[in-house]
């Protein structure tokens, strides 16, 4: 999509001789390659009539209109307010936790209400200085830009003829039978390497997966390798999320004979084992490691170490005691 530029002068008279030819809005947009809203804005800011539209005067009200200060801030416009927000950010409450705090301690004083948005729109428009590092420091995730609330995903693919979480065996979700296992990538610099993670839910055992690439043939053919020395009553299925890794599953259960069940979207809550284990693993790879540049045997390293240490949650056993237990 193209990025948006203001009407210029030789547009504005472009649109003048059309206007007085009887040229119809829209007959002008499509001219011009603009939406319609797009004219009918222009005519109604920069012209008094549609007969009395002139490409000069508009062009010139346009440049005057740009240079008119902008509405000022509403914690620049109540200083007590101001003081009230920045004294909170110092208690490290969230900008949401602070409004929610002023509306109901001022419910009749609408001078002292704000949004939790224009909380954080004021916190990032403040210039670079002291100030501005001290009061992000108060925020949770520190960012010294402001991210984008709504990400726009990219559209991709469904996956075909995906099994659903809901009808995985009743053995996999308590945990009574291993060889149950949950599935996925760990990120590393930029999203351009990966590292395959396979955790197994009852005895939390973790293989780490090096692989060449993360597109589906590459995820399919390394998790294939990592799990066929495996019996088969070690390897009964697999939960994965819905990316796009995982759209060859069918090839991968026709491979190892492990039935891939999927999460619902945006729900990862219903893979936690595996969620928690790529958050401890950050402990060896943390974010922006490059996965590329390290070896399958410091990988195997690590993967050694992380099952070796004792578990709270198997009454401090080791996971890889218990996981070859099974073994022999």
């Amino acid at each position: 999509m193209n990025c948006y530029c203001r009407i210029n002068l030789k547009e504005r008279e472009e649109i003048s001789r059309m206007l007085a030819t009887n040229q119809s809005i829209r007959s002008i947009a499509r001219v011009l390659d603009r939406a319609p809203s797009s004219i009918c804005r222009e005519l109604h800011r920069n012209s008094r009539s549609l007969v009395g539209y002139r490409a000069v005067s508009a062009q010139r009200r346009a440049m005057r209109r740009s240079k008119e200060p902008r509405k000022q801030r509403l914690l620049d416009c109540y200083p007590k307010l101001r003081k009230q927000v920045f004294r909170s950010l110092a208690k490290f409450w969230s900008p949401e936790q602070i409004a929610k705090e002023l509306s109901i301690r001022y419910s009749n004083n609408t001078c002292m209400n704000v949004s939790h948005e224009s909380i954080y729109t004021y916190l990032y428009a403040l210039p670079r200085g002291q100030l501005k590092q001290e009061v992000i420091s108060y925020l949770r995730q520190h960012h010294h830009v402001r991210r984008p609330r709504n990400k726009r995903r990219l559209k991709t693919n469904p996956i075909q003829d995906i099994i659903s979480i809901e009808e995985r065996p009743q053995e996999a979700r308590n945990r009574t039978i291993p060889g149950h296992w949950e599935g996925d990538l760990l990120m590393g610099h930029n999203n351009a390497s990966a590292l395959g993670t396979l955790v197994e839910r009852s005895t939390r055992f973790t293989l780490l997966v090096p692989l060449k690439a993360k597109d589906a043939f590459s995820v399919r053919c390394a998790f294939s390798r990592e799990l066929r020395t495996l019996p088969q009553q070690l390897k009964r299925s697999l939960t994965y999320d819905q990316g796009q890794e995982m759209k060859e599953h069918r090839l991968f259960t026709a491979k190892t004979k492990i039935k891939v069940y999927f999460a619902h979207p945006h729900c990862p809550w219903e893979r936690g084992t595996n969620e928690n284990t790529n958050g401890l693993l950050r402990q060896f790879f943390p974010k922006g490691t490059k996965f590329s540049k390290i070896s399958r045997r410091e990988i195997k390293r690590i993967q050694k170490i992380f099952n070796g240490r004792p578990r709270k949650i198997l009454n401090w056993r080791k996971p890889a005691d218990v996981f070859y237990g099974l073994l022999h």
